[in-house]
């Protein structure tokens, strides 16, 4: 049996007596992170934790969450810009930094195992400007061999220009693809295992095309480990959702819809995405994987 808790801040979704979920809707969060709405701590049905919040490589890297790296110069990420004629390593701090703003929720309901969210949110840009006004779904359900979120937004463009969704790559850094729905594992995971459909394994997922990808990892603290499975699911904008993931220098995952190909919306005009989330107990092989694929496939 499902059930929610809102601390007026946070909402926290219960699984057989385990807080397995955590999503933080008004974030306590400086301008230079981009404050946004997050998940995190993430959980196993047993407790495991399966996300990391604000590392020491990236603070604003927070569990998994739905942001967008460069959005017609606007970062809605966090942290610098990525410019690629900028001197070093080519990002530099500006004053571009935006927000995602929480609005209200249509919906928080509970049906059995599943919790059910409907939400509004607000992109605001470093200016004060809104851009974009966002309906968020997520659907929490469990069953005995974990639980899963299944995420699904429309992004729509509510001012006057055209906007351009990017990210690093498409501004000229080869393999820096990130955007979307982002997820950062703990670090205990770093140099885990990466098993993806079509037999591609570790870092050699990054800007593939792929159903699916998972990563498994061990706890620290704890004894065992887990695996988080990642659909790509579906962009209504026409690059095809390609993979980010990283292992060897922390643990990560996004199924990014402008991983190398920038997309446009006009005024008024709207982003569909939708993807799907899973975590599972134990540290997972590929034969094992490729099953619980199967298990939870939307």
């Amino acid at each position: 049996m499902g059930d929610v808790l809102d601390t007026g801040s946070a909402l926290v979704i219960i699984y057989a007596d385990t807080e397995v979920a955590t999503y933080v809707y008004r974030p306590d969060a400086p301008a230079t992170e981009a404050p946004k709405p997050y998940l995190h701590p993430l959980r196993t049905l047993t407790g495991g934790p399966v996300t990391n919040y604000r590392p020491h490589d990236h603070r604003w890297h927070k569990g998994l969450q739905m942001t967008w790296s460069h959005v017609s110069g606007q970062n809605f990420w966090g942290g610098p810009t990525f410019e690629a004629d900028a001197p070093g390593n080519g990002y530099v701090w500006r004053d571009n930094l935006g927000r995602i703003e929480h609005l209200d929720f249509d919906e928080v309901a509970v049906a059995g195992d599943e919790v059910e969210v409907a939400e509004r949110l607000a992109w605001i840009t470093a200016t004060g400007e809104r851009w974009a006004e966002e309906s968020r779904l997520m659907g929490f359900v469990g069953r005995e061999s974990g639980w899963a979120l299944d995420f699904s937004t429309t992004l729509t463009n509510c001012s006057a220009k055209a906007l351009d969704f990017g990210s690093p790559t498409t501004q000229g850094r080869p393999a820096a693809g990130y955007t979307g729905l982002f997820w950062r594992g703990p670090r205990a995971w770093t140099d885990g295992r990466i098993v993806g459909a079509d037999g591609i394994d570790g870092d050699a997922i990054m800007g593939r095309v792929a159903d699916w990808v998972a990563y498994a990892g061990e706890h620290d603290g704890l004894d065992g480990g887990a695996t988080v499975l990642f659909y790509a699911g579906t962009s209504s904008a026409a690059p095809p959702i390609r993979w980010f993931a990283r292992s060897s220098q922390f643990a990560a995952l996004a199924p990014s819809p402008s991983y190398d190909e920038e997309f446009t919306l006009a005024p008024a005009d709207t982003l569909h995405l939708k993807h799907r989330f899973v975590v599972v107990d134990g540290v997972l092989d590929r034969p094992a994987i490729e099953a619980l694929a199967e298990e939870w496939r939307p």
